[in-house]
């Protein structure tokens, strides 16, 4: 471990701010200072470690949180190391979860690996990026060398994790393969000789276990950089397809728009911090003109058209506003709308009228769907049973009611 003490310039407290940017937190903040003033004297680049299990096959927007996270270190000069988790699939991540998760089979995990990459490609830059799996490490350990690995953490330090210690306390089975999990995160940080580790919020507990596991092996401890959880559409529960609030990355141009267009007026500021690619200055400028009374409308069709741009083309943004606009030109969305939370997905659209004060009863609401008055999202519905999942709609009935409506999961 280096004793050195190196200067903290204002080119370093620059880069800083940039790595502190949405982050939820950075630990050890005057420890990782100290890295990026070394990095910066020695000309010698930090390592910065990603771990993504491949559960499914798709990226969406709350995974770039991270992956955006990672694309301004590598701007700023140091080497990331995407990694691949095929050996940790097997096992399962219970992170925030109250029951242990199915492990996935290794023709699953080599299934969705496939498309893993690609799809992170489109945030980070290939030329500067080191793919990684961590089977290369784990698969050679054998059974002698997971003894030996599980020895150096306590079963106490491992109790400490809340989830471990909520299952425990009300009687939640935890499998004994469970442990192996968080420890083998934090091997693989032992492997790569990590400086730094991004992961979400939930993570915390698992990058803090590669922290003391390099400790352990003599290694200089990794900083430890959590991002937070992202909204879905519905704007209440994180980013999710099991929750079907999540905007994917390879979606279609139009549909992604559409899904960004719709979430609230309030929400957008999140969005903009963690995805936009715009300055700080810039995003705070914008809101000041918005709260001084310009449209909120045009921030979201910037953001809208950022965000496609980045996964398509600037061409297919054009488009994509050009096709949204089209779709509300005979009834012009207000500026102002009710907003409606309705709990327990998925709701019949008839119900779903009802509950968002835009008919007076199920007759009319039947009624409006028959003669064609009711548009989701600018879609005309004519399916009276349609049920909608989790998400946010803008619904119309008519050529003036309005309202933008959150449907929620069962609580």
């Amino acid at each position: 471990m280096s004793t050195t003490k190196y200067p903290i310039t204002p080119a370093i407290e620059s880069n800083l701010r940039i790595v502190e940017r949405g982050c939820e937190e950075l630990l050890v903040k005057a420890e990782f200072a100290q890295k990026l003033a070394r990095s910066h004297a020695t000309g010698v680049p930090l390592r910065v470690k990603l771990g993504l299990d491949p559960t499914a096959p798709d990226i969406h927007l709350g995974h770039t949180v991270v992956l955006n996270k990672m694309r301004q270190l590598q701007d700023l000069g140091h080497t990331v190391i995407f990694l691949i988790g095929d050996f940790t699939s097997m096992i399962g991540d219970p992170s925030g979860r109250n029951s242990t998760r199915p492990p996935l089979t290794r023709e699953q995990i080599e299934s969705n690996a496939k498309t893993y990459y690609a799809q992170a490609s489109l945030v980070l830059d290939p030329a500067r990026t080191e793919i990684r799996y961590n089977s290369e490490w784990c698969d050679p350990l054998g059974a002698r060398g997971m003894i030996q690995l599980a020895s150096r953490y306590t079963v106490a330090r491992m109790m400490e994790r809340d989830d471990f210690t909520k299952r425990f306390k009300t009687g939640v089975p935890i499998s004994v393969h469970e442990f192996l999990y968080p420890l083998m995160q934090g091997y693989d940080s032992v492997a790569l000789k990590a400086d730094l580790e991004l992961g979400g919020t939930d993570q915390k507990f698992n990058l803090l276990v590669g922290r003391e596991l390099q400790k352990e092996y003599g290694q200089e401890p990794q900083c430890i950089l959590t991002m937070p959880l992202l909204e879905g559409t519905d704007g209440v529960e994180k980013m999710s397809k099991s929750k079907n609030n999540y905007i994917g990355i390879g979606e279609a141009p139009e549909s992604m728009f559409g899904k960004i267009m719709s979430i609230s007026d309030t929400l957008m500021w999140k969005y903009f911090e963690l995805l936009s690619f715009r300055s700080l200055e810039d995003i705070a400028a914008l809101r000041q003109e918005i709260d001084a009374g310009r449209n909120p409308r045009d921030a979201k069709v910037a953001l809208a058209q950022e965000i496609v741009a980045r996964f398509h083309s600037q061409q297919a943004a054009e488009a994509a506003l050009a096709a949204f606009d089209a779709r509300f030109r005979d009834g012009a969305i207000p500026d102002d709308i009710p907003e409606v939370t309705i709990a327990g997905a998925p709701v019949g659209v008839l119900k779903l009228l009802r509950e968002a004060g835009l008919v007076a009863s199920g007759a009319e609401a039947q009624r409006n769907v028959e003669q064609g008055g009711v548009r989701i999202d600018g879609d005309r519905i004519e399916d009276k049973a349609l049920q909608l999942p989790a998400g946010t709609y803008v619904v119309q009935v008519g050529k003036r009611k309005f309202a933008r409506v959150t449907v929620t999961a069962p609580a």
